[in-house]
């Protein structure tokens, strides 16, 4: 449905056949309707930086040079991050952002970088350093440029398409294959996602965003189209499921609960709870509910307590430098040879013993430093749109008419941030269970977290970090 205006207080809205006249160039209602004109209309007009950015993160998700095989002739990703690094230079709205969390990364990085040359085996250390570096790198670069309330919301759609794409490929599958179980679960595009369990999580990092947006834009548009963004979420699930990945339907579990039960116990809301959860037991394979009874005493599971167990210990024989950048793998076979259930050693099936083994305590110190940053900047978000912004909109349905005491919230800023940090626990909880610290799952969440608390503070606090707007008032739709 198209959005009208109610009060003189109320943000600008226009109807279909206003957009494209002369509108308050800090009005938004376009983008919230998701009008292709009137994205379009401001995105021609961007600069090189933010384009090459944008096509960074396309060419990086979708892979369309994979697709069409014609296109692999140049490294495309690096190309754009090249531009985007050149571009920025003179990008004039370029900003250095001042935040907590390029401190922890850095000195995350640099600890990195000295177990590099302390590890054990120089070799696969230094093999793999582009693993992590590269996102030391695509983080700042995120940061600087994606720098305004237009440009984040370009972004994340590009993200949010791009996962979608993947996630109806998934579910579809999944469904054509009649919700059976197979051991390999889903295949991802090629890439960072192909392996099945590296696909959950990316659904995880989408999926509580993908909602969280489609509940803040319900108002502004029809609704079909809100239909087809509640397809975001629910196909993400749904390939969650079908990866067979047990470490990502419990994160799936937990975002479920922060989503939809947690702070709205009500009688409609758990009677739809419940049928959700029926339903997707019922189709969940009896493969797969095996597998969870089973949990603790497979063979897998074997192998990866012992992956664990093992490498706590590496961690306290070398406590300040563990045993080098993906090192755990040789380490072990070396060490521990009688203790693989499988032949050869694979990663430790942990984040936390991961970054602890490589870079040791101090390595793990400052990770653990940059999740709690992360989640910590998303709840900040969150108490400025509380403080300094109409109140948030009831989430049990659309905004209610003049005269109610419930308001719209006129900025997205407060939703996206608590779809990030769900986001971000969903990575925490699967992360126990695969070693994907140096994917890009952590790195470009907390990249758009920055982003959007540097924005949110601009908008509520004004550049001077002081507050230089009243409080709108309450309006409606």
């Amino acid at each position: 449905m198209s959005v009208s205006k109610k009060s003189m207080n109320s943000p600008p809205t226009h109807t279909g056949s206003q957009v494209g006249r002369t509108q308050d160039p800090a009005d938004l209602t376009g983008f919230y309707s998701l009008r292709p004109g009137a994205v379009w209309g401001w995105l021609r007009t961007e600069h090189l930086s933010f384009w090459a950015i944008c096509s960074y993160l396309f060419v990086e998700y979708v892979r369309p040079q994979r697709i069409i095989t014609a296109l692999d002739i140049l490294p495309w990703a690096y190309l754009f991050l090249l531009l985007a690094f050149l571009g920025m230079f003179v990008d004039r709205s370029r900003r250095w952002v001042r935040h907590p969390a390029n401190l922890w990364v850095a000195i995350f990085s640099l600890l990195l970088l000295v177990s590099c040359f302390t590890a054990i085996y120089q070799d696969e250390a230094w093999k793999h350093f582009e693993w992590y570096f590269q996102w030391w790198a695509i983080y700042t670069l995120i940061v600087v440029i994606v720098n305004s309330e237009r440009r984040f919301l370009v972004f994340l759609a590009i993200f949010m398409i791009a996962t979608f794409k993947i996630s109806i490929f998934g579910a579809r599958t999944w469904a054509m294959r009649g919700f059976a179980f197979t051991k390999w679960g889903l295949v991802g595009p090629p890439g960072y996602f192909e392996n099945s369990g590296e696909l959950a999580i990316q659904m995880l990092m989408f999926a509580p965003i993908a909602y969280e947006v489609a509940i803040f834009v319900r108002p502004y548009v029809g609704r079909l189209t809100f239909y087809v963004l509640l397809m975001m979420p629910i196909t993400a699930a749904m390939t969650v499921m079908g990866a067979s990945s047990r470490g990502g339907q419990l994160g799936l579990a937990y975002q479920a609960y922060r989503s939809l039960i947690k702070g709205r116990l009500s009688f409609k809301v758990l009677v739809s709870v419940g049928v959700l959860a029926v339903i997707a037991w019922q189709i969940l394979p009896d493969e797969q509910k095996a597998r969870f009874s089973s949990s603790g005493s497979d063979r897998t599971s074997q192998q990866r307590l012992l992956y664990w167990k093992h490498g706590w210990d590496m961690m306290l024989d070398r406590p300040m430098t563990g045993v080098g950048y993906f090192g755990f793998a040789p380490y072990y076979q070396d060490h521990f040879p009688d203790d693989l259930l499988y032949g050869v050693p694979q990663l430790p099936h942990n984040i936390f013993i991961q970054v602890g083994t490589d870079a040791g305590f101090p390595g793990l110190i400052a990770f653990l430093m940059v999740i709690y940053i992360n989640l910590r900047t998303a709840r900040d978000i969150q108490k400025l749109a509380r403080e300094h912004g109409p109140a948030s909109r009831p989430r049990d349905g659309p905004a209610t008419p003049a005269g109610n005491s419930s308001v719209v919230d006129d900025k997205p800023f407060a939703a996206i941030a608590k779809g990030l940090a769900i986001a971000c626990w969903g990575f925490v909880i699967a992360g126990q269970f695969v070693t994907v610290s140096y994917y890009p799952f952590l790195w470009i969440n907390l990249a758009l977290t920055v982003c959007l608390h540097n924005i949110a503070k601009q908008h509520y606090l004004g550049p001077l970090g002081v507050t230089t707007r009243k409080p709108l008032q309450p309006s409606a739709y």
